[in-house]
Order: C-alpha cells, then structure tokens, then sequence
C-alpha cells in the first residue's frame, strides 16, 4: 500500500474508497489501506448484486465487521444486474457504476491480484484482443486503482489468516459455468503443469512490458500534428507514419468526433480510407457518423441519408 501511495501520491490524497467483497484479496486490501492511510481516510464500499440467496443479509453482516474492525464509513451498495453481455460482464458494470457513485470523487480501490492479472492476460490472448488487452489491468486509472497487482492470492490469503480476518469464498468463485473460474481452476493449472511453473508471474511481467510499449507508443501518436482547425485528419500528416501510429491518431480522432467504440475490422477500414482510399469513399462508424475522404482530408459527417458509397466501403 506504501509503494502505491508513493506512485500515486495524488490520488490517494484526499482519502479513498476499498470495494470489499469479503473475499481475502479485498479483506487484505483493507486491512492495509487502515494500515498506511488511517480510519478516517478509508471508506469502504460492499456491493449486494441480488444474484444469490442470502446476499442482502450478508453484505449488511460483512458491513458491521468492517465498522468492528475501525471502518468508519461503509457502504452497502444494492445494485440491479441486467443482461448485456452476459452474467459477469453486467454484474461488474453494475458494481463499477454503483461505486464511482458512492465514491464522491474518491479513487476507488479494487483488490485484483497478479493472479487475476494473469487471467486477464490469457483472456486477452485468446481472443485476440490485441496488445491493450494483454496489457492487463493497470494499477491506476482514473478512478480506478489496483494496488495488489503484485501480490499473489495465496498471499492475501495468508495475510487475512495472520489477522484473524474471516474470508467469505463465493459460491460463484467455484462454478464452472463461469470463464474466469475455468482458466483459474483448470487451464492455468495446466499451464504450470506443462511449462514447470512461474506462468502466472511471467504473464504479469509481458502485461507490464507491453503497458510500457503501449504508454510510448500512445505519446508518439499524441505528438502527430494531424487535425486541422476545422477538426479535420490531415492525410499528409499520416501515410508516412507506421501503422500502430495511424489507428491510434486515428481512435483518438474519430471518439473526439462523436463516434462510437470502434472494432478492430472498423479501425483497420478507417485505415484503408487513409492509405488507399479516394475522394468520396467513407466508412460508416457506430454513433451515425460517416468517415468521408475529401480532398487529402479525412471528415466526420452525420449520417443524414442511406449513403451507398459508405455501405461498399464497410462490406
């Protein structure tokens, strides 16, 4: 907790709040922030999501050891999960919404270890998500911030025994039908098996050295001179420059402009326009917008019609 104040001192300044699950990792997470920032500066939040019998009554319980232990503030969030994207995907935008929420401006500390760290690498991995997401998880980022990235399950674990600390395991943490709990229980296992140990660290240490590439790479694209005053992609500015430049300029551009979250397929046809493409075409990008070439310029217009040229140009 010591080193990440020290990395963060900004942060974690005006006090922070630890989302605490009951699990070891955020128990030992709490324990520390009282340890290194004191009671009055760490509030904490524990989120009942309604998906397990009991929960309600859990969460309150887990509420009152916490304010036993020196907590001041805690906070029982009761959220409602949808359906988008599947049972892990909605309950954690629900959790993360409900606790930027009750946060107050707060950095809000969540207790992922380098062992989630490795999970998130091999998801990364074999979706073929690309470097930003075998980049992991960082250990800060507006508001988010992750201390214990570097310490291992097995060590919260035996830091919540050494302090007496009752762990609550979650049912959901052991079903199968869940992807997390498979590469945890069966595929990282397996890996350490075949390859003699050492593979969760190892993806750690290739999350952290393509977070460094990354950073450096994001500060070259940030330097390209390339929007005109009218909001406009110059060209000129990108045809010369390499790839991993071109579709970060071009990211950058095209979110400042309205559109939506652009997919790999979407961002290497915006790619094409810049290299190959003529005057005229455009490619179509979620939030009704059109990228159009226009005279050495690359524009952004609202889709106002059915415009064939932009539909050719996505197929």
């Amino acid at each position: 907790m010591r080193a990440f104040a020290d990395a963060h001192p900004g942060p974690v300044a005006g006090g922070v709040l630890v989302a605490c699950s009951g699990g070891a990792d955020s128990l030992a997470l709490v324990a520390g922030c009282l340890a290194e920032f004191g009671p009055a500066a760490t509030h904490v939040a524990t989120v009942d999501h309604g998906l397990q019998a009991g929960s309600d009554r859990r969460a309150v319980e887990l509420a009152d050891r916490l304010r036993e232990r020196g907590v001041p503030v805690v906070h029982v969030l009761t959220v409602q999960v949808g359906t988008d994207g599947g049972l892990e995907a909605a309950a954690r935008s629900a959790r993360y919404e409900a606790l930027v929420a009750a946060a107050g401006g707060r950095p809000v500390l969540l207790g992922h270890t380098a062992d989630d760290q490795a999970e998130t690498v091999l998801l990364g991995l074999a979706r073929g998500s690309g470097p930003r997401s075998v980049a992991g998880m960082s250990a800060w980022r507006t508001p988010w911030g992750r201390p214990l990235l570097g310490i291992r399950r097995s060590d919260t674990e035996n830091a919540c025994r050494e302090q007496g600390l009752e762990v609550w395991n979650d049912p959901h943490n052991s079903e199968s039908r869940f992807t997390r709990v498979r590469l945890r229980r069966e595929v990282l296992p397996l890996l350490e098996d075949v390859l003699g140990g050492g593979v969760g660290p190892a993806l750690g240490r290739t999350a952290a050295l393509m977070a460094d590439d990354l950073a450096a790479l994001d500060e070259l694209a940030a330097a390209v001179p390339a929007v005109d005053v009218d909001g406009g992609l110059l060209l000129a500015t990108l045809t010369d420059r390499p790839r991993a430049i071109r579709t970060r300029v071009l990211r950058r551009w095209a979110g400042a402009g309205g559109a939506g979250q652009l997919t790999a397929d979407l961002l290497g046809r915006l790619d094409r326009l810049v290299t190959d493409g003529r005057t005229g075409q455009a490619v179509r990008l979620p939030g009704a917008v059109d990228a159009v070439r226009r005279r050495g310029r690359l524009v952004l217009e609202p889709v106002t019609r059915v415009d064939h040229t932009a539909v050719r140009m996505e197929s």
